[in-house]
Protein backbone atom coordinates (compact mmCIF):
# COMPACT_ATOMS: atom_id res chain seq x y z
CA UNK A 1 0.00 0.00 0.00
CA UNK A 2 0.84 3.55 -0.54
CA UNK A 3 2.56 5.81 2.41
CA UNK A 4 0.64 7.21 5.33
CA UNK A 5 -2.43 10.05 3.74
CA UNK A 6 -1.42 13.77 4.61
CA UNK A 7 -4.92 15.04 4.46
CA UNK A 8 -4.01 18.79 4.32
CA UNK A 9 -2.92 19.87 0.73
CA UNK A 10 -2.56 17.26 -1.36
CA UNK A 11 -1.27 16.92 -5.13
CA UNK A 12 -4.16 15.41 -7.13
CA UNK A 13 -4.49 14.34 -10.57
CA UNK A 14 -8.18 13.83 -12.01
CA UNK A 15 -7.95 11.71 -15.19
CA UNK A 16 -11.23 11.85 -17.26
CA UNK A 17 -13.43 14.98 -16.04
CA UNK A 18 -16.30 14.31 -17.00
CA UNK A 19 -19.23 14.11 -14.60
CA UNK A 20 -17.72 11.83 -12.01
CA UNK A 21 -14.04 13.03 -12.07
CA UNK A 22 -15.33 16.57 -11.87
CA UNK A 23 -17.38 16.19 -9.26
CA UNK A 24 -14.26 14.63 -7.10
CA UNK A 25 -12.25 17.55 -8.73
CA UNK A 26 -14.30 19.97 -7.43
CA UNK A 27 -14.85 18.47 -4.48
CA UNK A 28 -10.88 18.04 -3.65
CA UNK A 29 -10.19 21.48 -4.56
CA UNK A 30 -12.86 23.24 -2.49
CA UNK A 31 -11.33 21.41 0.22
CA UNK A 32 -7.90 22.89 -0.28
CA UNK A 33 -5.84 20.51 -2.26
CA UNK A 34 -4.08 21.22 -5.44
CA UNK A 35 -6.05 19.76 -8.22
CA UNK A 36 -4.63 19.30 -11.85
CA UNK A 37 -7.50 17.62 -14.52
CA UNK A 38 -6.24 15.87 -17.18
CA UNK A 39 -8.77 16.47 -20.22
CA UNK A 40 -8.92 16.03 -24.30
CA UNK A 41 -11.17 17.93 -27.02
CA UNK A 42 -14.18 20.36 -26.07
CA UNK A 43 -13.48 19.54 -22.30
CA UNK A 44 -9.79 20.62 -21.91
CA UNK A 45 -10.96 24.10 -23.99
CA UNK A 46 -13.77 24.59 -21.34
CA UNK A 47 -11.46 23.94 -18.42
CA UNK A 48 -8.71 26.08 -19.63
CA UNK A 49 -10.84 28.66 -20.52
CA UNK A 50 -12.63 28.90 -16.80
CA UNK A 51 -9.52 27.76 -14.85
CA UNK A 52 -11.96 26.11 -12.76
CA UNK A 53 -14.58 23.18 -12.64
CA UNK A 54 -17.85 25.59 -12.69
CA UNK A 55 -20.98 24.18 -11.46
CA UNK A 56 -24.76 24.90 -13.29
CA UNK A 57 -25.74 26.70 -9.94
CA UNK A 58 -22.01 29.22 -10.63
CA UNK A 59 -19.69 27.52 -8.30
CA UNK A 60 -16.17 27.64 -8.62
CA UNK A 61 -13.57 25.65 -8.10
CA UNK A 62 -9.92 26.67 -9.30
CA UNK A 63 -7.80 23.52 -10.77
CA UNK A 64 -4.99 23.30 -13.15
CA UNK A 65 -5.61 22.23 -16.40
CA UNK A 66 -3.11 19.60 -18.39
CA UNK A 67 -3.69 17.67 -21.95
CA UNK A 68 -1.73 15.14 -20.22
CA UNK A 69 -0.17 13.31 -17.22
CA UNK A 70 2.97 14.83 -15.57
CA UNK A 71 5.10 11.93 -15.17
CA UNK A 72 7.30 13.62 -13.37
CA UNK A 73 5.64 15.29 -10.25
CA UNK A 74 5.03 12.94 -6.83
CA UNK A 75 1.28 13.15 -7.09
CA UNK A 76 -0.09 12.17 -3.73
CA UNK A 77 -3.30 10.93 -5.58
CA UNK A 78 -4.08 10.16 -9.84
CA UNK A 79 -7.71 9.44 -9.64
CA UNK A 80 -8.32 7.68 -13.08
CA UNK A 81 -12.36 8.01 -13.66
CA UNK A 82 -12.35 6.85 -17.39
CA UNK A 83 -14.31 4.43 -18.49
CA UNK A 84 -12.66 0.92 -18.02
CA UNK A 85 -12.36 0.19 -21.56
CA UNK A 86 -10.22 3.68 -21.86
CA UNK A 87 -8.20 2.48 -18.98
CA UNK A 88 -5.46 -0.02 -20.91
CA UNK A 89 -3.89 3.16 -23.12
CA UNK A 90 -3.22 5.33 -19.80
CA UNK A 91 -1.71 1.94 -18.16
CA UNK A 92 2.15 2.93 -19.71
CA UNK A 93 2.03 6.03 -18.56
CA UNK A 94 0.58 5.77 -15.18
CA UNK A 95 3.27 3.13 -14.34
CA UNK A 96 6.12 5.17 -15.41
CA UNK A 97 4.75 8.18 -13.46
CA UNK A 98 6.03 9.07 -9.77
CA UNK A 99 2.53 8.86 -7.85
CA UNK A 100 2.50 7.72 -4.78
CA UNK A 101 -1.47 6.33 -5.30
CA UNK A 102 -3.24 5.22 -8.18
CA UNK A 103 -6.90 4.92 -7.68
CA UNK A 104 -9.06 2.99 -10.27
CA UNK A 105 -12.66 4.21 -10.11
CA UNK A 106 -15.00 2.93 -12.76
CA UNK A 107 -17.61 0.08 -13.29
CA UNK A 108 -15.76 -3.20 -14.53
CA UNK A 109 -16.24 -6.53 -14.45
CA UNK A 110 -12.68 -7.82 -15.53
CA UNK A 111 -10.07 -9.06 -12.75
CA UNK A 112 -8.74 -6.10 -10.91
CA UNK A 113 -4.54 -7.69 -10.72
CA UNK A 114 -4.43 -6.78 -13.86
CA UNK A 115 -4.69 -3.05 -13.36
CA UNK A 116 -2.58 -3.43 -10.14
CA UNK A 117 -0.01 -5.20 -11.79
CA UNK A 118 0.34 -3.03 -14.54
CA UNK A 119 1.06 0.13 -12.02
CA UNK A 120 2.36 -1.11 -9.14
CA UNK A 121 0.53 -3.33 -6.60
CA UNK A 122 1.46 -1.51 -3.78
CA UNK A 123 0.15 1.90 -4.80
CA UNK A 124 -2.71 0.91 -6.42
CA UNK A 125 -5.95 1.19 -4.32
CA UNK A 126 -9.62 1.06 -6.50
CA UNK A 127 -13.13 2.35 -5.76
CA UNK A 128 -16.41 3.21 -6.97
CA UNK A 129 -18.41 6.58 -6.78
CA UNK A 130 -21.88 7.01 -4.95
CA UNK A 131 -22.54 10.06 -7.03
CA UNK A 132 -24.74 11.32 -9.83
CA UNK A 133 -23.19 13.64 -12.16
CA UNK A 134 -23.32 15.02 -16.01
CA UNK A 135 -21.85 18.20 -16.99
CA UNK A 136 -24.35 20.39 -19.10
CA UNK A 137 -22.63 22.75 -21.63
CA UNK A 138 -19.55 22.08 -19.59
CA UNK A 139 -21.24 22.90 -16.17
CA UNK A 140 -21.16 19.74 -13.32
CA UNK A 141 -24.56 19.28 -12.16
CA UNK A 142 -23.96 16.44 -9.60
CA UNK A 143 -25.44 14.61 -6.49
CA UNK A 144 -23.63 13.44 -3.66
CA UNK A 145 -25.12 10.08 -1.81
CA UNK A 146 -24.29 10.88 1.94
CA UNK A 147 -26.03 8.20 3.53
CA UNK A 148 -26.40 4.46 2.88
CA UNK A 149 -24.69 3.08 -0.51
CA UNK A 150 -21.92 5.58 -0.30
CA UNK A 151 -18.56 6.01 -2.50
CA UNK A 152 -16.81 3.18 -1.56
CA UNK A 153 -12.87 2.29 -1.82
CA UNK A 154 -10.45 -0.09 -0.90
CA UNK A 155 -7.97 2.02 1.53
CA UNK A 156 -9.25 3.61 4.83
CA UNK A 157 -7.10 6.20 4.42
CA UNK A 158 -8.30 7.66 1.38
CA UNK A 159 -11.77 7.58 3.22
CA UNK A 160 -11.04 9.66 5.27
CA UNK A 161 -9.77 12.46 2.58
CA UNK A 162 -12.85 11.91 0.35
CA UNK A 163 -15.09 12.08 3.53
CA UNK A 164 -13.51 15.79 4.73
CA UNK A 165 -13.86 16.94 1.30
CA UNK A 166 -17.61 16.46 1.35
CA UNK A 167 -17.70 12.84 -0.49
CA UNK A 168 -18.93 10.77 2.44
CA UNK A 169 -17.12 7.82 1.86
CA UNK A 170 -16.26 3.76 3.20
CA UNK A 171 -14.05 1.49 2.68
CA UNK A 172 -14.41 -2.51 1.52
CA UNK A 173 -12.11 -4.81 1.65
CA UNK A 174 -13.01 -6.65 -1.28
CA UNK A 175 -13.42 -4.87 -4.37
CA UNK A 176 -13.09 -7.66 -6.84
CA UNK A 177 -16.33 -9.04 -5.36
CA UNK A 178 -17.77 -4.90 -4.71
CA UNK A 179 -17.04 -4.65 -8.50
CA UNK A 180 -18.44 -7.56 -9.72
CA UNK A 181 -21.36 -7.41 -7.99
CA UNK A 182 -22.24 -4.12 -8.69
CA UNK A 183 -21.50 -4.73 -12.38
CA UNK A 184 -24.30 -7.38 -12.53
CA UNK A 185 -26.66 -5.49 -11.06
CA UNK A 186 -25.82 -2.17 -13.01
CA UNK A 187 -26.68 -3.67 -16.26
CA UNK A 188 -29.95 -4.47 -16.03
CA UNK A 189 -30.78 -1.60 -14.08
CA UNK A 190 -28.52 0.30 -16.84
CA UNK A 191 -31.09 -1.34 -19.68
CA UNK A 192 -34.07 -0.35 -17.72
CA UNK A 193 -33.39 2.90 -17.21
CA UNK A 194 -32.32 3.34 -20.98
CA UNK A 195 -35.90 1.61 -22.06
CA UNK A 196 -37.49 4.37 -20.24
CA UNK A 197 -35.38 7.17 -21.57
CA UNK A 198 -36.06 5.78 -24.82
CA UNK A 199 -39.63 4.97 -24.87
CA UNK A 200 -40.65 7.52 -22.19
CA UNK A 201 -42.71 4.68 -19.81
CA UNK A 202 -42.25 1.59 -17.71
CA UNK A 203 -41.17 -1.40 -19.26
CA UNK A 204 -43.31 -3.60 -20.50
CA UNK A 205 -43.54 -7.85 -18.68
CA UNK A 206 -41.53 -9.27 -21.65
CA UNK A 207 -38.90 -7.20 -21.25
CA UNK A 208 -38.83 -6.83 -17.22
CA UNK A 209 -38.63 -10.80 -17.27
CA UNK A 210 -35.59 -10.51 -19.97
CA UNK A 211 -33.50 -8.50 -17.60
CA UNK A 212 -34.37 -10.78 -14.61
CA UNK A 213 -33.15 -13.67 -16.18
CA UNK A 214 -29.99 -11.80 -16.91
CA UNK A 215 -29.60 -10.36 -13.79
CA UNK A 216 -29.31 -13.61 -12.39
CA UNK A 217 -27.33 -14.65 -14.74
CA UNK A 218 -24.70 -12.14 -13.63
CA UNK A 219 -25.19 -13.19 -9.92
CA UNK A 220 -24.32 -16.75 -10.43
CA UNK A 221 -21.80 -15.57 -12.52
CA UNK A 222 -20.00 -14.00 -9.62
CA UNK A 223 -20.24 -16.54 -7.49
CA UNK A 224 -19.42 -19.25 -9.79
CA UNK A 225 -15.77 -17.16 -10.54
CA UNK A 226 -15.46 -17.14 -6.78
CA UNK A 227 -16.28 -14.12 -5.58
CA UNK A 228 -18.87 -13.02 -2.64
CA UNK A 229 -22.02 -11.22 -3.62
CA UNK A 230 -21.52 -8.05 -1.33
CA UNK A 231 -23.01 -6.08 0.14
CA UNK A 232 -24.66 -8.66 2.17
CA UNK A 233 -28.40 -8.08 1.18
CA UNK A 234 -27.57 -8.37 -2.55
CA UNK A 235 -26.97 -12.37 -1.76
CA UNK A 236 -30.54 -12.70 -1.82
CA UNK A 237 -31.16 -11.51 -4.60
CA UNK A 238 -30.39 -14.72 -6.83
CA UNK A 239 -32.90 -16.97 -4.25
CA UNK A 240 -35.90 -14.71 -5.66
CA UNK A 241 -37.91 -16.42 -8.40
CA UNK A 242 -37.61 -15.38 -11.73
CA UNK A 243 -41.45 -13.31 -12.14
CA UNK A 244 -40.57 -11.41 -8.66
CA UNK A 245 -37.35 -9.82 -9.98
CA UNK A 246 -38.95 -8.81 -13.10
CA UNK A 247 -41.84 -7.40 -11.15
CA UNK A 248 -39.24 -5.33 -9.16
CA UNK A 249 -38.12 -4.28 -12.38
CA UNK A 250 -41.14 -3.47 -14.00
CA UNK A 251 -42.19 -1.29 -10.67
CA UNK A 252 -38.62 0.73 -10.23
CA UNK A 253 -38.99 2.06 -13.76
CA UNK A 254 -41.94 3.92 -12.75
CA UNK A 255 -40.66 5.51 -10.03
CA UNK A 256 -38.89 9.25 -10.67
CA UNK A 257 -35.82 8.61 -8.69
CA UNK A 258 -35.08 5.88 -10.72
CA UNK A 259 -35.46 7.23 -13.87
CA UNK A 260 -33.28 10.50 -12.68
CA UNK A 261 -30.43 7.60 -11.66
CA UNK A 262 -30.29 5.79 -14.89
CA UNK A 263 -30.20 9.09 -16.54
CA UNK A 264 -26.26 9.61 -16.62
CA UNK A 265 -25.01 6.40 -17.63
CA UNK A 266 -22.62 6.93 -20.21
CA UNK A 267 -23.31 5.28 -23.54
CA UNK A 268 -22.05 1.52 -24.28
CA UNK A 269 -21.22 1.14 -20.81
CA UNK A 270 -23.72 -1.86 -20.25
CA UNK A 271 -22.84 -3.39 -23.53
CA UNK A 272 -18.79 -2.98 -22.55
CA UNK A 273 -19.63 -4.58 -19.29
CA UNK A 274 -22.44 -7.81 -20.53
CA UNK A 275 -18.80 -8.44 -22.95
CA UNK A 276 -16.80 -8.49 -19.87
CA UNK A 277 -18.66 -11.00 -18.32
CA UNK A 278 -19.50 -12.97 -21.26
CA UNK A 279 -15.79 -13.44 -21.46
CA UNK A 280 -14.96 -14.03 -17.90
CA UNK A 281 -17.77 -16.77 -18.15
CA UNK A 282 -16.73 -20.67 -18.87
CA UNK A 283 -19.88 -21.27 -20.50
CA UNK A 284 -21.13 -17.80 -21.85
CA UNK A 285 -24.21 -15.59 -21.18
CA UNK A 286 -26.47 -16.35 -23.45
CA UNK A 287 -29.54 -14.00 -20.91
CA UNK A 288 -26.83 -11.16 -20.71
CA UNK A 289 -26.06 -11.22 -24.46
CA UNK A 290 -30.12 -11.58 -25.65
CA UNK A 291 -30.20 -8.02 -23.66
CA UNK A 292 -27.06 -6.81 -25.00
CA UNK A 293 -27.48 -3.13 -26.78
CA UNK A 294 -26.25 -3.19 -30.40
Amino acid sequence: MSQPVDPQGLRVAVIGPGGIGSAFAFQLARAGHDVTVIARGTRLRDLRRDEAIVTTTGERAAVQVADELNTTTPWDLVLVTVLASQADVLLPRLADCAAHTIMFMFNTFQPLDRLSDAVGVQRTVFGFPAIMAGLEDGRLSSTIFRRGAVTTVSDDRWVKVFSAAGIPSSAHPDMQSWLRTHAAVAVPMMLAGNSVHQHGRGMNRRDSLELARALHEGLNLVRQLGNTLTPSPIAALPHLPTPILASLLWALTRLPAFIKATSTAPDGEAAALIDEMNYAAPQGTPALLAVRPG
